[in-house]
């Protein structure tokens, strides 16, 4: 290796010295300063601009074919070359319910265990809500609400008093066989969202379904839009079917 060679070589692979590192502005950032980073910005990919640029005649596309085409040669998602399509072949059945909600359900048998833990407690003043149920563990989601079921009403032994979204109606006689009281609520997102976050300087949304009108609005449901069963009526008085 001749002279000239190696002080090439040492060169190349040597260590990059102080002066040769990137050196950072300490001038303070301003209108008349902003500029932007080093390498960050390219030219244009000019295309058909002649022979002598490298990028003229095809453009970089290739002699014919699809992908040589106008319009980026790419055509719309799902074709599949002109035959039937998968979204096609397979048969439709059934539809999606754009109004259907989804309840998160919990039942008494974990309703009295949780009591028995001491992670739940109620009273007439401050029944047992979704807020209190997904902070206790006793459910992991609330989903659209909370339904309460009636599976494991010979284990239940404390009188509960609950503010949910729905509750069946054997949760309901064994609730009340107990001494307890259910209180059946409608909450909207927004609603349900604010309970859970314990937010209360928003006024609470009613029902604009028919369907959900005449549902909270029956006794037997233990509907909060029901005659007398207002929260207040609730902890007063004895609820008849």
């Amino acid at each position: 290796m001749s002279l000239s060679t190696f002080a090439r070589a040492s060169k190349l692979w040597s260590t990059p010295s102080l002066s040769s590192a990137r050196q950072y502005s300490t001038e303070p950032v301003a209108l008349h300063n902003l500029r932007p980073a080093p390498r960050s910005q390219h030219s244009q990919k000019r295309l058909g601009r002649g022979q002598g640029s490298g990028h003229g005649g095809t453009s970089t596309r290739g002699h014919k074919g699809q992908k040589a085409r106008s319009g980026n040669g790419k055509p719309k998602a799902g074709f599949e070359g002109g035959q039937t399509p998968i979204t096609r072949r397979f048969p439709k059945r059934g539809f999606t319910n754009p109004t259907a909600r989804e309840f998160a359900p919990i039942n008494l048998d974990r309703l009295q265990h949780w009591i028995d833990a001491g992670r739940l407690t109620s009273s007439a003043e401050k029944p047992i809500t979704a807020r209190e149920l997904l902070l206790s563990g006793c459910i992991h989601n609330v989903k659209d609400g909370v339904k309460l079921l009636g599976d494991g009403a010979e284990q239940l032994k404390s009188p509960v008093f609950l503010e949910l979204s729905r509750a069946s109606k054997s949760a309901i006689s064994a609730i009340e066989g107990k001494g307890g009281k259910v209180l059946c609520k409608y909450y909207n997102d927004l609603a349900l969202k604010d309970l859970v976050q314990g937010r209360t300087d928003r006024q609470e949304a009613l029902p604009v379904r028919k369907t959900d009108i005449l549902w909270y609005a029956k006794k037997s449901n233990r509907g909060y839009l029901a005659p007398g069963m207002s929260p207040q009526a609730t902890s007063d008085a004895p609820v008849s079917a």
